[in-house]
């Protein structure tokens, strides 16, 4: 018998249900697989079963199909993973305050994955984590009860790749990089994906496979450290950043774009490169690229800051008591996740300087800065014309640009998105 008739009727379950499991779990299920989600949020887990998404990227309807069909559901009670073949992990992989990795919600469900684990069951971890975590911690969890892998069970590591908002690249065309323990695990997870995206890539290991992400994702945060201080130098120089990375950009080859902001956001790019250091670190190695471009990029919420102080003293306005406004505090745009977002840094600087903020975002309507609650206001011409500063932290596509240029008294522009709008230019500060 070969793997495809062994696995042909795969019964998943998913732990964790944030960005990366719900939209997971719908696809599956929309491609006619049975589902469990299991989730410790009870919230999450009824609204699931009544069909309504709390995720952007998973429409109500999509999500209501799948449930009404009984090809998905959500529970809290771990004992649903008897009943089937796969098991998914994707639970949050977060920094300690100390920049260690904390695994611990990855070690969480994998003990209580070992508590239901039943022979021929095959699991994949897609958490983001630091090379040899699949083989160095799973693996003896899931060995306690005298299975071993490649005999009772199976086990890969497929890292995810969702970007949030992203309406060109979803599950099914991003490829798909898999490595099993064995090659009957990478077998089997590789036919489970296939069912679900168009372009599998196995590799030879799960060390590999943890390690592609990790390059992924420090690719991104040193790049982004670079012309991060490439907006500092520039700044230094009286040049601008825009100007000159838009005629480089004009290069057909040896130079791909990235762009300053006001620093790094979201679960992945401020994260994973902290993993892979950690890792380095405790095999005496120190990763000079990843450390220096953390640092760099660490840095902006307080050159933005600096940004307004110098301003609004050129103006002859105090930045204590100043009445300033921030359009955006998702870490991107068109999204509604402040992970990391730099725009709670910056609020948080301008507070302590003494100044008012209040923060437009339609996708946040409230974050929380310390142990205090903020409201988002909502986008008003009088609030706009009595803010001493307007911050645009997260470029919107909702925004009007051109009606906040024209209402606003002094714009910092941390995104570059006013450099082709022509009109009220001189009271426009970007990075």
């Amino acid at each position: 018998m070969d793997l495809k008739e062994i696995r042909k009727d795969d019964k998943i379950a998913i732990i964790g249900l944030g960005y990366v499991g719900l939209p997971l779990a719908v696809e599956f299920a929309g491609c006619g697989l049975s589902v469990v989600g299991i989730d410790k949020d009870l919230v999450k887990v009824n609204q699931i079963n009544k069909g309504k998404s709390y995720i952007k990227d998973v429409e109500n309807k999509l999500l209501k199909k799948v449930v009404d069909k009984q090809k998905l559901k959500a529970t809290d009670n771990f004992s649903a993973l008897k009943k089937v073949n796969t098991i998914i992990i994707c639970v949050p992989t977060p920094l300690r305050k100390t920049k260690d990795p904390d695994i611990s919600y990855v070690i969480s469900a994998t003990k209580e994955i070992s508590k239901h684990l039943q022979k021929g069951q095959l699991i994949v971890l897609e958490s983001t984590t630091y090379p040899g975590t699949t083989r160095e911690v799973i693996v003896p969890i899931l060995e306690e009860k005298g299975f071993k892998f490649g005999r009772d069970f199976y086990l890969a590591f497929s890292p995810e790749r969702v970007d949030p908002g992203n309406k060109k690249y979803a599950i099914k065309n991003t490829p798909k990089v898999i490595g099993g323990i064995d090659k009957k695990s990478t077998g089997f997870a590789c036919l489970l994906y296939g069912k679900i995206v168009e372009k599998i890539i196995p590799v030879s290991s799960p060390e590999v496979a943890e390690m592609v992400k990790l390059l992924e994702n420090t690719f991104r945060s040193v790049n982004i450290g670079l012309v991060n201080e490439i907006a500092l130098v520039c700044n230094r120089l009286n040049l601008d950043v825009w100007e000159i990375i838009d005629a480089a950009a004009s290069k057909p080859f040896g130079f791909m774009p990235f762009y300053p902001g006001p620093g790094l956001g979201g679960h992945c790019i401020p994260i994973d490169p902290h993993y892979l250091s950690w890792k380095l670190k405790s095999l005496n190695f120190y990763a000079h690229f990843i450390e220096l471009a953390g640092e760099i990029n660490n840095k902006m919420p307080n050159f933005v800051v600096e940004k307004v102080f110098k301003a609004l003293n050129e103006r002859k306005k105090c930045i204590k008591k100043a009445n300033i406004v921030l359009l955006g505090v998702a870490y991107k745009k068109d999204v509604s996740d402040v992970r990391e977002s730099p725009a709670l840094d910056i609020i948080q600087l301008l507070e302590n300087l003494g100044a008012k903020i209040k923060y437009i975002d339609p996708y946040v309507p409230q974050i929380k800065i310390g142990n205090k609650k903020m409201a988002a206001s909502k986008m008003n011409d009088a609030l706009l014309r009595n803010a001493d500063a307007v911050i645009i932290t997260t470029a919107h596509s909702c925004f009007d640009y051109d009606k906040i240029i024209k209402n606003a008294n002094l714009i910092i522009d941390t995104r570059g998105i006013t450099r082709k709008i022509k009109s009220g230019q001189k009271k426009i500060v970007r990075l």
